[in-house]
């Protein structure tokens, strides 16, 4: 007699939201003209005879205002529809590349442009919230960082090629540098950036309204102070909420060090121009995508933890990189540490976002995020620009950095295990 088995069903996946399509198409817009100015700004230094330590300062100036400004962000974006909010931001950015055109100081343009990205932050990740059930938190959180990294290669390519003596050489180029504008021969690099940020906001204009809105009771800036404080003091002291906030402030603070890092590792190691080094920043992007996708498809929210043992593997490969000296091995190291980053970040993100959400709302608690991991790039940034002025060799940065994360996760991990045990 055979045995009866019991029916199977299919798993149910949980669905994206509708109109999610237009705010990943909005994301990826606006962030792939972020990333392509950073290697411009890059190139706009080296034109104007500033020196290398100069070149993590664009990012500082970039990341200043998710700092300072975010105890007010949060509240801005619950207040009104988030589509329209990043919209906005997105002139604010056109602003700022404007005002680079006309011969303002890059590191003081990227400092505007920042000010519309410190309000587009909150409003994108408090639409995933305000979208997404909390069983599709780590799918759509994985699109979305698949859209960040996605963007962020083929960003480091367009402004590869934006710098290249090919673009530079182009009728385009030509007709733009022909306005005589003190940006000079990158006059026109800038003029196709200006372009991609009005499309990103044409598509934010088009992102449904969720409905949802959260006016502050107050409205000065001392007592948004103090509310911010407090919920800053309450994502930290949750469990969950505390070390996932942890774990991402660190990722990025590390992720934003290394951007600049393998550009002028890709230099003394590799003897690479900026035009090509700016491909293996694609490396680790590529790398990205495929652990984010892999986290998105088969980490759920309770497994979240899991992520930080990817963070460990991400530090000890950065001493490996240093040690490397051949283009196609250094393509492929840098692909494995994107991805482990990836698989890293994507389950920590979403259970960050489903305990930010309950314990404060959408958009304080991705500001309240923004601040930390922000603060942390800050940080870590302008310790990368000392070393760098202080002569210290790019291989012994990329190590210490990497034992730097794989020592803090390991810490990480054996405090919440710690702390799981009392319960």
């Amino acid at each position: 007699m055979s045995a009866i088995l019991p029916p199977t069903y299919p798993i149910r996946r949980p669905a994206l939201p509708q109109g999610f399509s237009l705010v990943i198409g909005a994301q990826f817009a606006s962030a792939l003209a972020d990333n392509a100015l950073l290697i411009v700004a890059i190139a706009l230094l080296a034109q104007q005879g500033y020196a290398p330590w100069w070149a993590p300062l664009l990012k500082v100036g970039f990341m200043a205002a998710y700092v300072v400004l975010a105890p007010w962000v949060g509240p801005l974006a619950d207040a009104f529809a988030k589509g329209r909010v990043m919209a906005a931001m997105n002139l604010v950015k056109i602003v700022g590349l404007l005002m680079m055109a006309f011969g303002l100081n890059p590191v003081a343009a990227l400092a505007v442009i920042g000010l519309g990205a410190a309000a587009y932050a909150p409003a994108k990740y408090g639409l995933i919230t305000e979208m997404a059930e909390p069983e599709a938190l780590v799918a759509a959180n994985g699109w979305i960082e698949i859209s960040v990294v996605s963007a962020a290669l083929l960003g480091a390519v367009l402004g590869g090629a934006l710098v290249s003596p090919q673009w530079l050489a182009s009728g385009l180029a030509d007709f733009c540098d022909g306005f005589d504008l003190p940006a000079d021969k990158l006059t026109g690099s800038l003029a196709a950036l200006l372009l991609i940020y009005a499309l990103s906001s044409l598509l934010n204009a088009g992102i449904p309204d969720s409905g949802q809105r959260q006016r502050s009771v107050a409205h000065d800036p001392l007592t948004l102070l103090r509310e911010f404080r407090a919920a800053n003091r309450t994502l930290w002291a949750d469990r969950d909420g505390g070390l996932s906030l942890a774990a991402t402030t660190l990722f990025w603070g590390v992720g934003a060090t290394l951007q600049f890092a393998v550009l002028r590792w890709a230099d003394v190691a590799l003897a690479l121009p900026l035009s090509q080094a700016a491909y293996l920043q694609a490396a680790v992007a590529v790398g990205v995508i495929g652990g984010a996708a892999a986290a998105g498809r088969w980490v759920a929210l309770h497994q979240a933890r899991h992520g930080l043992w990817a963070g460990v593997m991400l530090g000890l490969l950065m001493p490996v990189v240093a040690q490397v000296n051949d283009v196609m091995v250094a393509a492929v190291v840098l692909a494995v540490v994107g991805a482990v980053g990836g698989a890293m970040v994507v389950p920590l993100n979403a259970l960050l976002q489903h305990r930010g959400a309950t314990l404060l709302s959408s958009g304080r608690s991705v500001a309240v995020q923004g601040f930390n991991e922000n603060l942390s790039v800050l940080v870590m940034l302008a310790a990368y620009a000392g070393c760098e002025a202080a002569g210290v060799p790019i291989g012994v940065t990329l190590s210490g950095l990497g034992l730097f994360v794989a020592a803090t996760i390991a810490i990480l991990i054996g405090v919440d295990r710690a702390l799981r045990r009392r319960r």
